[in-house]
């Protein structure tokens, strides 16, 4: 098949990718529509914020082990081992449909459905960039993520309003079962994806889990764009992530005064302004300048998250939750591929581990955030934390400059 003449849509040309995005899409709605429903059964059914950030942690547990899913996908294919997780995923959303079905479920069984599905979770997004490195040339790689990134954007807007809608119409145990079916057809659709040759390992080294692990390290390790990627990832997960990625369902109902509808339409703000950064990103492909944009829009969202903290009421959350979207897509897809382009074949699935370990600083974020809120209010909240994210992102810039500034940097190349 010819590649298409527009750029932004030439990653379709692969069969293998029509496939992926296809299942990543709706393992994606499957996630957003998940996470919706149940935040609001927690405030609603504890009026608790803490319970609310313990349950976006809880999400996340599994950044611990995230290595470990990369380097079982390095060994038996990363094709596999996402079809286990999908496969998962829809196991433990089928027991609680059946419990919300049957009047039975608690807010603590939520938290422990939670915490099974986030030792999972956590590495889905890694292994999908690790197929898709695996899968896609160079010239197509900025596209191809930015395209990818569309599945869960997407999931954003239509996955949120849909879970939103479901649930007011047919009750929590109806609209549990349309994520059982998405998840399902996530999984059959993943069985499309094409298997790479895998890359075997030096002949001589005796291969180990650590050994492994310590050898994806000293990659990173010795290469400062990486390095400061991984760093970065770090950083905004702790800052910014948190109040898009947990605390929306308290904005909504406490500082907003909202129903679940607003949440709704808080969570699909977010989702527009991501989607318009992938089309964005996905069209202008190869001129992408990675580590140059990664950095400037660090600076632009953390300035966003201490604006968001200011604004009254719903229609201003609306106003600026599409530019924090906007810049949180224009951030992380190019340290994405950042971290993809640098990392050798044989390596990318523990890479990309690591990178989910940095996820890690959105649960520390969220379980601080809930005191603090409690004690100085949301807007010094936002204010302290997008202020260290500010001068973190400055920080960074100084010390690895004349890797990730210049044009003609390593972090800028293609």
């Amino acid at each position: 098949m010819m590649p298409p003449r527009s750029p932004t849509f030439a990653p379709f040309a692969i069969r293998s990718y029509r496939f992926q995005w296809s299942a990543d899409l709706m393992t994606s709605w499957a996630f957003e529509m998940e996470t919706l429903i149940l935040g609001w059964y927690i405030i609603v059914q504890t009026e608790s914020v803490l319970l609310v950030t313990l349950f976006g942690s809880l999400q996340f547990l599994g950044t611990l082990v995230a290595p470990l899913f990369g380097l079982v996908g390095d060994a038996i294919g990363h094709r596999r081992v996402l079809a286990a997780m999908r496969l998962s995923y829809a196991a433990i959303a089928a027991v609680l449909a059946v419990l919300a079905l049957t009047d039975n479920l608690t807010p603590l069984l939520v938290l422990v459905g939670a915490g099974i599905a986030g030792m999972i979770r956590p590495s889905d997004l890694g292994i999908r960039n690790v197929l898709i490195g695996e899968t896609m040339p160079d010239d197509r790689l900025m596209s191809a993520v930015s395209l990818s990134r569309l599945t869960t954007d997407s999931a954003r807007v239509v996955g949120a309003l849909a879970g939103a809608g479901t649930v007011l119409a047919l009750g929590m145990g109806q609209a549990y079962l349309a994520v059982v079916g998405l998840y399902l057809a996530g999984l059959l659709l993943t069985f499309g994806i094409a298997v790479p040759a895998r890359v075997a390992p030096p002949v001589g080294r005796k291969a180990t889990p650590l050994a492994d692990l310590a050898e994806a390290a000293r990659a990173v390790w010795q290469a400062p764009p990486q390095l400061a990627a991984m760093l970065m990832a770090f950083l905004v997960n702790l800052t910014c992530y948190p109040f898009t990625l947990g605390l929306l369902p308290y904005v909504a109902r406490d500082v907003y005064g909202s129903s679940q509808a607003g949440l709704g339409y808080l969570v699909a703000a977010v989702g527009a302004g991501s989607i318009l950064a992938s089309l964005l990103l996905s069209a202008i492909g190869s001129r992408v300048r990675p580590a140059r944009m990664m950095l400037v829009f660090s600076l632009a969202w953390h300035a966003l998250v201490i604006l968001f903290g200011q604004v009254p009421g719903l229609a201003g959350g609306l106003v600026v939750l599409p530019l924090i979207g906007l810049a949180q897509m224009l951030c992380t897809l190019p340290m994405s591929v950042l971290l993809l382009r640098g990392a050798p074949p044989g390596l990318r699935g523990r890479i990309m581990g690591m990178r989910t370990l940095a996820i890690y600083g959105l649960p520390v974020g969220l379980l601080a955030s809930g005191p603090l809120i409690g004690g100085i209010g949301f807007p010094a909240t936002t204010a302290l934390y997008g202020g260290f994210g500010l001068l973190a992102t400055l920080a960074v810039l100084v010390f690895w400059r004349r890797h990730l500034w210049p044009v003609a940097a390593p972090g800028n190349q293609g």
